[in-house]
């Protein structure tokens, strides 16, 4: 069986009394998702961001000496009920 992006078919509809009607329907299978980053408005800022690292190392490495120094307060309390608040919705 070959599966292709567009193919042509009919749909015959009956309706009592009129008789059989057969209508031709053409079909497209739907664009790549890739096929939508191409595009030439895109394809800057899809090339910028896959340049951007996933996380900014320097400031990570900051945020754990600030914090190993005592001069980034840390509330475990607090951290627990957002992260409660946001699994559960309240």
């Amino acid at each position: 069986m070959k599966i292709s992006g567009t193919s042509s078919s009919a749909i015959t509809t009956v309706t009592p009394g009129a008789g059989a009607v057969s209508v031709p329907v053409q079909t497209e299978a739907p664009a790549a998702p890739a096929a939508a980053l191409q595009s030439a408005v895109l394809q800057p800022a899809a090339d910028a961001l896959s340049a951007m690292p996933d996380f900014d190392a320097m400031r990570v490495a900051e945020l754990r000496e600030a914090l190993a120094r005592g001069e980034l307060p840390f509330d475990a309390g607090r951290l627990a009920g957002l992260i409660q608040k946001f699994h559960t919705g309240r």
